[in-house]
């Protein structure tokens, strides 16, 4: 419990060298703040006290419920609340964790000794913790703490969380005082009288929203039941409204992870079929391009026939001559068929000569004489027939090359 402050508040030149003063610093002592968001807090903070000078900056160490200690900033003092035609002031403290202003801060309703939390409440928790749907809907960079103090006041002016506790007077009667009993009984589940949170808060500077001046009657005031049935409806209603739109922002949260799930399939699935696409047109391609290769050779072998065609019908069904049925068309034809025959003459006597070594019929001496020879002769022979065919291949490209338009079209 924070005792209540004795000096006055510091002017604003004060709380901005004591603002610029601990945000600047480095080093183990320096605050937890990332330095992307220490301006904002420091703007934050100066507007704050700004628009309520009760409040004021301050450091100090808070405790996690897992049991770790950080030095945070604070805005501790009172905020105003109306009630009934009266403005009050109620104690809180508000904490800016680690993660502020991407994250709300944490709001204590601070009670004095002579103050109780009103028990139930829908917005303080028994240990002061409040929780508001400005909290819950905390949006950054739009949220700020001067909204933040603007919405605990109109909510604790609809519900106010605490009234002040009875103290019984020092008296020789010992029957009970029906104003102690009351409050204690309001405390317990029943209305409480109105609440006496604000009356000079047990030592707060006086309110600098107006006079706060207490009714001195000991008994306590009802309400009228209209005006608290009311209350209540819109309470509720606004309950009502705040759990819609959390369970539709929940739905729409989960509606867009699946959208964004559904579109990562669907890029997978394009790249997939761009890239089946890509390869179809490539075989096209390939395809296209072999089917220009059959039809050149289909003209190159129709021409063949048709020009040999004449001769296997003057042929008839005599005899032919091995010699005579082949006739060289030009000069590179005629050596190519004289080196590969040389050839495999060559390779025929090569062979005999292998048949009669072995059987003993040739020295072996004359064996290897005749076959370095031939083989020699071989060699000749498969050179030239090499650059013939090569001189061949360029021909048969070149005429290609000529005949391609034809098979373009």
């Amino acid at each position: 419990m924070v005792p209540p402050p004795s000096t006055p508040p510091p002017n604003p030149q004060q709380i901005q060298q004591f603002l610029s003063s601990v945000l600047s610093q480095r080093g183990p002592s320096s605050l937890p703040y990332t330095e992307d968001t220490k301006w904002l807090i420091r703007q934050h903070l100066l507007s704050v006290t700004s628009h309520y000078p009760s409040l004021e900056p301050k450091t100090a160490t808070f405790t996690h419920n897992d049991g770790r200690s950080v030095n945070l900033l604070q805005a501790d003092g009172t905020i105003p609340m109306p009630f009934q035609g009266i403005t009050y002031n109620i104690p809180i403290i508000i904490w800016l964790m680690e993660s502020y202003p991407r994250h709300p801060p944490v709001v204590y309703v601070n009670p004095t000794r002579d103050m109780i939390i009103k028990r139930p409440h829908p917005h303080v928790t028994p240990s002061g913790l409040v929780s508001i749907p400005y909290l819950q809907n905390w949006i950054y960079p739009s949220s700020n703490l001067v909204d933040l103090v603007l919405n605990l006041s109109s909510a604790f002016a609809r519900d106010p969380p605490l009234y002040s506790q009875r103290r019984p007077n020092p008296s020789p009667d010992p029957s009970p005082n029906p104003s102690i009993n009351s409050s204690m009984t309001s405390s317990y589940g029943q209305h409480p009288p109105p609440p006496r949170v604000a009356a000079a808060a047990a030592g707060y500077p006086p309110s600098p929203y107006g006079r706060v001046q207490l009714p001195q009657s000991p008994a306590p005031q009802t309400e009228d039941a209209s005006e608290v049935y009311k209350r209540n409806a819109v309470n509720k209603l606004v309950e009502m409204v705040h759990g819609d739109i959390i369970g539709m922002r929940k739905a729409r949260e989960v509606e867009v992870e699946g959208l964004f799930s559904a579109q990562a399939v669907l890029r997978r699935r394009e790249e997939e079929i761009n890239k089946g696409l890509k390869e179809m047109q490539d075989e096209k391609e390939g395809l296209e391009q072999q089917l220009q290769v059959v039809l050149m050779n289909t003209d190159v072998l129709d021409s063949w026939v048709r020009d040999n065609e004449g001769k296997r019908k003057n042929l008839g069904m005599t005899n032919v001559n091995v010699d005579e049925a082949f006739h060289c068309a030009d000069v590179l034809s005629k050596q190519m068929l004289d080196c590969t025959s040389a050839d495999l003459a060559i390779e025929d006597v090569v062979y005999s000569l292998d048949k009669a070594v072995q059987d003993g019929a040739v020295p072996f001496d004359q064996y290897l004489r005749n076959v370095r020879l031939l083989s020699r002769e071989q060699f000749f022979h498969r050179a030239t027939a090499a650059k013939v065919r090569a001189v061949q291949m360029q021909a048969q490209v070149a005429s290609m090359a000529a005949r391609a338009p034809h098979y373009a079209t």
